[in-house]
């Protein structure tokens, strides 16, 4: 009569349901710490972004008698529309063309990934621009045109460097954020150059990291804010459109944004 080996006895149910309440134990503790590690890991990336578009809004202003470029302005070259805005340019309105590099990076090679934060996963609202995620402080350091006014004549001028005071303290690029996505004008909260309290509100911060937002200042330096601000002017429509708390100011009133 065959005998069973001792050394092959199959596990009992309690040594099974062991095993896995360890294993579920250990994916409990680790998988937090992973997900914590990445997301740090994206937030450098993103704040090396920024860094990056400091850097070459500095070598623009070297060939611009010290200004940043413009955030956005409107051409019609040859009869056919088109929006240059600080980091891409349209023909036609973006629908149906592609995307070709604005005036932050004229004569540059492609600068690929720069322009997309590793946080955001949406599609751009702007255009069809290829990368998207940040926007640039246009109410006082980019200035614009007014859509659909044609021209260099038709632009308001961000301030110049002779003006700028608090650099340290004022924010040039960052996490931009709605509530329909990712928005590339930053706004500042007072209303003060806008004239449509909509059009600031939809350009506020996204808090995306962490519940925190990543900033380039004009000194160069990167850091991150933690505090969302909802605006002096704030109404329930207006928190909606920019989808208040996860996006918001990066301060009450305009020290965040004016560097003077």
């Amino acid at each position: 009569m065959n005998q069973l080996n001792p050394s092959h006895r199959a596990f009992t149910l309690i040594e099974v349901l062991v095993v896995i309440s360890v294993v579920v134990l250990l994916m409990a503790i680790l998988l937090p710490s992973l997900f914590h590690a990445g997301a740090s890991a994206r937030s450098m990336q993103c704040r090396s972004n920024l860094r990056q578009l400091f850097v070459m809004a500095e070598a623009y202003s070297m060939r611009s008698d010290g200004r940043y470029p413009v955030a956005v302005r409107y051409e019609r070259p040859g009869g056919t529309f088109t929006t240059i805005a600080w980091d891409w340019q349209h023909t036609s309105g973006g629908a149906g063309e592609e995307a070709t590099l604005g005036p932050l990076w004229r004569n540059v090679v492609e600068p690929g990934e720069v322009h997309q934060c590793p946080e955001f996963f949406g599609e751009s609202t702007f255009g069809n621009d290829p990368y998207t995620g940040y926007n640039y402080n246009t109410t006082f350091i980019g200035g614009e045109a007014i859509f659909p006014n044609l021209g260099w004549a038709s632009v308001r001028p961000g301030l110049p460097r002779a003006q700028w005071r608090r650099m340290e303290t004022t924010a040039v690029f960052g996490d931009g954020g709605w509530s329909g996505g990712a928005n590339k004008f930053m706004r500042a909260p007072l209303n003060t150059v806008e004239g449509n309290l909509f059009t600031v509100y939809a350009g506020g911060q996204a808090f995306r990291h962490d519940g925190a937002t990543n900033i380039c200042y004009l000194d160069g330096h990167t850091g991150s804010v933690a505090v969302p601000h909802e605006g002096p002017f704030a109404t329930t429509q207006l928190l909606s459109i920019m989808g208040y708390p996860a996006n918001g100011f990066l301060s009450e009133d305009d020290s965040a944004y004016d560097p003077r």
